[in-house]
């Protein structure tokens, strides 16, 4: 009998108590959920997440000033663009509203937050410039609304090599969202002053690759043809032939279409690599009229 209880009392000092247990599960509990969160954690920290097309405003953090656009990235040995400290907050919050609108395409997102608006508009309207509307320039001129400027650029679909040719220079805004994506872009303007002036504004903010010419852009550049892409930041009565003509196979042309003053039709161009042309309504729009004539020429 004395033995019995001596062997059941050593039995109980080996066998690990209640607590004991309990211990040992949570620890193994602990260190497979330390295991999982390493595995779950992603493989590259601090990517960007791709941008939706529904979240609100307030849910987009816009591409800093400093990332370059994919398309331009490859450009980068022909020219860098300039970059901007100044007013990128404002660009930011610029860009987040263009975002809450649907348009989610990275490299022209981080184009706008880029290119200083406000260095292209009057100092009357400094305080507005990153307002999402069209603002006076002068010479019965606007510069575009931003979600404008940011959506025909995209439907341009620009690379690094291709050549873009703007009609209406206007205060040069357009033309330097362009160079985000090439160093090849050609710009003319009717009005003389608003030429001259957006040539040396974008000379002196560092954006000299830009060629200018005053002149009807109605009949295009045609010493500078074939263009890849043409933009036209003005509404014409039709779609000129001679800008038809100047556009390359596989180019791509945006324009605005339809009576002064009143609600036009934003019409995307395209050529085909066989040279057959199409036409595609985009949306209704409303831009000043394409100017025939120089109304400050004597």
């Amino acid at each position: 009998m004395m033995a019995f209880r001596e062997n059941q009392r050593r039995q109980k000092l080996i066998r690990p108590g209640r607590t004991s247990r309990r211990l040992v599960l949570l620890l193994s509990l602990g260190a497979a959920v330390l295991i999982l969160i390493v595995l779950a954690r992603p493989h590259c920290e601090g990517e960007r997440e791709p941008l939706g097309t529904t979240g609100k405003p307030e849910d987009f953090a816009a591409p800093a000033a400093a990332d370059v656009p994919a398309s331009a990235a490859t450009a980068a040995a022909v020219w860098t663009p300039p970059r901007f400290k100044a007013g990128q907050p404002e660009r930011d919050a610029m860009v987040r509203t263009i975002h809450s609108y649907g348009l989610a395409d990275k490299p022209i997102l981080a184009a706008i937050a880029t290119v200083p608006r406000h260095k292209f508009v009057p100092e009357s309207y400094r305080d507005t410039a990153h307002s999402d509307r069209p603002l006076p320039i002068g010479y019965g001129q606007t510069i575009s609304q931003p979600y404008m400027v940011a959506e025909m650029t995209r439907q341009l679909r620009l690379k690094p090599t291709s050549r873009v040719l703007e009609i209406g220079t206007g205060s040069g805004y357009q033309a330097a969202v362009l160079s985000e994506f090439t160093p090849h872009v050609y710009t003319i303007e009717i009005i003389k002053p608003l030429a001259d002036s957006a040539a040396k504004r974008l000379k002196r903010l560092g954006y000299g690759m830009v060629e200018f010419r005053h002149g009807d852009g109605y009949y295009g550049w045609k010493e500078k043809a074939p263009f890849d892409a043409i933009i036209v930041t003005c509404a014409a009565g039709q779609i000129p032939p001679s800008l038809i003509r100047q556009l390359a196979p596989g180019g791509r042309m945006v324009i605005p279409v339809g009576p002064a003053f009143a609600v036009q039709t934003l019409m995307l161009v395209t050529k085909d690599p066989d040279g057959r042309v199409r036409s595609r309504n985009l949306m209704g729009v409303r831009f000043v009229p394409l100017r025939r004539k120089d109304a400050t020429s004597k």
